[in-house]
């Protein structure tokens, strides 16, 4: 067995592929991967430091905030202000824009602190998800929409965190998907997987079929076709992030589609459907709205929601086909 590699190590020699690099982008993936590991620390004990049930409060989308989502929210923001690569964050959390102090920083910021927040209270898997953008302004500009709405092909970096029985860090900076385990006693991530690639095809398919009355004619029929013709086996977990990390190692698809009560969906593009649209790709994958691919889309607003299918380039292929027909 080989020397282990840390993530610091993996990163730093990462960074030397990319020329005129001056590590402002290492530092700010260090800066998550740290908040990552207080937030896998306080997950571990959640029960016994009484932060486990709802805040109280709800979010800019309506969903109930739970006390575990603001102290994930808040030690990412702490992690991100402190290095001075980043200008502006957008969280789940928040409605508006987090302008940091760093108005001439290089890296915008999209995060979903705590992914699947709903599963903490069942002991259920949850994770961490992150977009970074680079600015299109001059850095002596007051950064504006124009740096926020930028399509998901112009990610620079995306990945996220699963606090499950391993906590996993698993991100891209478009040179393939790279996949970092917590060894919590020594406080580091080691390089568990590089250049992870998704089965071509894979016999899952992940999806809350409780909303299949409300789906359009042609998806209730791909529902029929997997569940009756060519047989899926059925796996949801209700966090994206844990759904999506089963969908890169088993194969299958993972879908969240538009219905008759979320017309655009219920996911969010900038900083759930982008980034792992991108880790898809990256690891061979398909990743679509059911019309058009999901880095494409310009996006009209932070908080915005879409569609999303995404998996295994094959067992996506009899999806769309379906889909087509709309």
């Amino acid at each position: 067995m080989g020397r282990l590699i840390t993530l610091e190590e993996f990163i730093l020699k990462s960074q030397n592929r990319f020329p005129g690099a001056k590590g402002e982008l290492s530092q700010l993936l260090r800066d998550i991967s740290l908040a990552s590991k207080v937030i896998s620390k306080e997950v571990k004990r959640a029960g016994l430091a009484n932060i486990l049930g709802v805040h109280g409060t709800t979010n800019v989308h309506g969903e109930t905030v739970k006390r575990l989502d603001l102290f994930a929210n808040e030690q990412l923001i702490h992690a991100l202000s402190r290095s001075g690569s980043v200008c502006m964050i957008v969280s789940e959390e928040s409605e508006g824009v987090i302008r940091l102090r760093h108005s001439s920083a290089k890296y915008i910021v999209y995060m979903d602190p705590l992914d699947g927040s709903s599963n903490t209270d069942v002991n259920g898997s949850i994770g961490t998800i992150f977009s970074i953008f680079q600015r299109l302004s001059h850095p002596g500009d007051e950064p504006g929409l124009a740096d926020l709405l930028q399509p998901g092909h112009q990610q620079v970096a995306a990945g996220f965190v699963l606090y499950g029985t391993n906590t996993k860090l698993l991100y891209t900076t478009g040179l393939g998907v790279s996949e970092f385990t917590l060894d919590a006693s020594l406080g580091e991530f080691f390089l568990s997987e590089q250049e992870i690639r998704i089965p071509k095809r894979g016999d899952i398919l992940s999806v809350n079929e409780g909303n299949r009355d409300s789906w359009s004619a042609p998806l209730r029929e791909y529902w029929h076709h997997v569940r009756f013709v060519e047989p899926l086996t059925s796996r949801y977990i209700g966090s994206m992030v844990s759904d999506i990390h089963r969908t890169l190692v088993a194969g299958g698809v993972f879908m969240y589609p538009e219905s008759a009560k979320l017309p655009q969906g219920k996911l969010r593009l900038m900083y759930e459907a982008n980034p792992m649209a991108w880790l898809i790709e990256q690891a061979g994958g398909v990743a679509t709205t059911g019309t058009r691919r999901i880095l494409d889309v310009e996006p009209t607003d932070i908080h915005q929601r879409c569609p999303v299918y995404v998996g295994s380039p094959e067992t996506m292929d009899v999806l769309l086909r379906f889909l087509r027909n709309r």
